[in-house]
């Protein structure tokens, strides 16, 4: 007989969660990457708006340097003899019979000779001074510089110059100044102890403004000549020498507090001070690539503004970093800024089920994007330290508070306080550290992501998506 008792129907199937409870965590780390992503419009607004500020302060300094005097560079001097020297030519004449022959004939011209010094000591003294025009400020100075040394007899032997053909009456001492718009006497060259008026203009090759002062002396310079020449100028960024001696020795001072020493060649004793420097250079000419003594007529390659411009040396008066750098600076750190407070209430969502809003991730977002905003704005009145301050202080103060509306206070938002405080106080000492901010940054990122992993080291990521 078939058995004819009654079978149960399957049990129903039960009801899978749906894609987006199943996976929740991981869309909910996808939005938040979002964010980060969306919030890094405003930070390239606020990138643009450090540009355009950026550039209106290089117009205002600009045009207060324009006025005052730009970047200063001394060249010289140099002993120019002019000589004649005879060559032979072609040339069609007009003969008896009238007809146009060539014949060669012998022709007279002027080349000049070049001399640099044997021995060249520079002294100078920079007294740096702000200008302002508008909230921006430019730094300027006022330097006394005096070029001394000293030349040895002129050798013509080498080109090949006959004594008698040199035209001692027209030698002349010239130098090149960048800028002397900041002279208020006649400059003078004391010249073996004569004294000699300076003319405007510069006859260094390739160079046009300076100064030169004619010899007007018969006499052959047959013995080295002592020189000295007081130069007062105004100038701005920075003042620049050319080792134009054998030996050469130039000493600097200023009482701008932060240096930058540039050039080919840095000083053999630096002292910096917080109310100036003092700078020592001793060179030699085997440091440069143009020669001692040249002509014109050798037409000498050798010695040129770029080879010049390649051997000089000197400081700069601007700041490393000033705010507009710091502030740039500072906005590359905006996204870790975001991740960081993002990461933290990411994991308030997984370690403690606190619900966070999309929106509410928005507004603090919003709020740590304005930090850097308020930082420019107010570091165009203020120090960067102080404006650095209000802005960390006002921005920590604005997400505490708003964070422990929805947070419910205690622990948590004392977190989140305390972790602001923490990030700004970082990021304010990287910006501080020129050389080790990428160490200092690394380090940090280093020890966060490993805290982050310690904290969720033992959630079960798929039991918590399947048990919601």
């Amino acid at each position: 007989m078939p058995d004819t008792t009654p079978v149960a129907p399957p049990p129903l199937p039960k009801s899978q969660p749906s894609f987006g409870k199943r996976y929740r965590t991981v869309l909910k780390l996808v939005g938040v990457g979002v964010l980060i992503l969306l919030l890094l419009i405003p930070l390239g607004m606020i990138t643009g708006v450090l540009s355009d500020r950026l550039s209106r302060r290089n117009e205002a300094v600009t045009d207060i340097t324009s006025s005052w005097g730009r970047e200063q560079c001394v060249i010289g001097p140099v002993l120019i003899i002019p000589y004649q020297y005879r060559f032979k030519t072609v040339k069609e004449v007009t003969g008896k019979d009238g007809k146009i022959e060539k014949r060669e004939v012998e022709e007279v011209a002027t080349a000049w000779a070049y001399f640099l010094p044997e021995l060249l000591n520079v002294t100078g003294d920079a007294e740096t001074q702000m200008l302002h025009r508008g909230i921006y400020e430019a730094a300027v100075f006022r330097a006394q510089v005096k070029l001394s040394g000293r030349f040895s007899a002129p050798d013509f032997g080498p080109f090949k110059i006959d004594p008698k053909d040199v035209q001692w009456k027209d030698a002349m001492v010239t130098v090149a100044v960048s800028d002397l718009r900041g002279t208020r006497e006649g400059l003078v060259l004391d010249w073996g102890g004569v004294k000699r008026p300076l003319l405007p203009g510069s006859q260094v090759p390739g160079y046009t403004t300076g100064a030169t002062a004619t010899l007007a002396d018969e006499k052959p310079i047959n013995a080295p000549v002592e020189f000295s020449i007081p130069i007062d100028f105004n100038g701005s960024e920075g003042i620049y020498f050319a080792p134009f001696g054998v030996q050469n020795e130039a000493t600097l001072k200023s009482n701008w507090p932060d240096p930058s020493f540039k050039g080919a060649f840095l000083p053999t004793e630096r002292s910096v001070r917080d109310n100036g420097f003092d700078a020592k250079w001793k060179v030699s000419y085997y440091g440069r690539s143009y020669p001692q003594s040249w002509t014109s007529q050798m037409g000498n390659d050798r010695f040129t503004t770029q080879a010049v411009s390649q051997s000089v040396f000197g400081a700069q008066f601007l700041s490393v970093l000033d705010a507009y750098r710091y502030v740039e600076r500072s906005i590359k750190y905006g996204v870790l800024f975001l991740v960081l407070v993002f990461t933290t209430f990411f994991l308030f969502e997984v370690t403690a089920r606190q619900k966070i809003h999309p929106l509410q991730y928005l507004m603090v977002g919003a709020a740590l994007c304005l930090f850097f905003l308020l930082l420019l704005a107010i570091s165009e009145f203020r120090s960067f330290s102080l404006a650095y301050l209000i802005a960390a202080a006002a921005s920590t103060a604005l997400i505490t508070w708003y964070c422990r509306s929805f947070l419910g206070g205690g622990v948590r938002t004392l977190i989140i306080g305390a972790g602001l405080a923490g990030v700004y106080t970082f990021l304010y000492i990287t910006l501080r550290q020129q050389d080790y901010a990428l160490l200092m940054g690394a380090i940090a990122l280093f020890v966060l992501l490993g805290v982050v992993m310690y904290v969720t080291r033992k959630i079960d990521w798929y039991a918590r998506d399947s048990g919601a």
